[in-house]
């Protein structure tokens, strides 16, 4: 019998890791009938990092904090146990910009601070930052 780890990024704009995994796993599983699959979804440090996180067991704790533009967005981080994980891309990211209209010298990172504070407050010690992604380039002084 074989055995395959699958370990995938995000298929950036198409697929999130989670889903590239389960459909490589159910491809190999028709291909080669009796292989063993493990579906391990990663993340680089940008989009779907949290995401990752959940899949390899982490919580994950919804939350709002402030969007790369000004306005409230819902967004999260993942926690187990005293660690969290924080994505900027969830909160401060590309995706969140109105319309995909690119704006570099005003998006902010803001709400990054806010979601490490959260974690902070909700009892984490050790947070994980994955810093990809990021609509602004005010190099974290949101």
């Amino acid at each position: 019998m074989s055995r395959v780890i699958i370990a995938p990024d995000k298929f950036k704009g198409s697929l999130p890791a989670k889903e590239v995994a389960e459909a490589v796993a159910a491809g190999l599983r028709r291909a080669v009938p009796g292989t063993e699959t493990l579906a391990c979804p990663i993340a680089d440090g940008g989009d779907g990092t949290v995401a990752a996180a959940v899949a390899a067991g982490f919580a994950f704790v919804p939350a709002e904090a402030t969007g790369p533009t000004g306005e409230r967005v819902r967004t999260g981080y993942a926690r187990r146990d005293a660690v969290a994980v924080v994505e900027l891309a969830a909160v401060s990211g590309l995706s969140l910009l109105p319309g995909g209209v690119l704006a570099p010298l005003t998006a902010n990172t803001l709400g990054v601070g806010e979601l490490i504070g959260r974690a902070l407050a909700d009892g984490c010690t050790r947070i994980v930052l994955g810093l990809g992604g990021s609509a602004g380039t005010d190099g974290g002084s949101g």
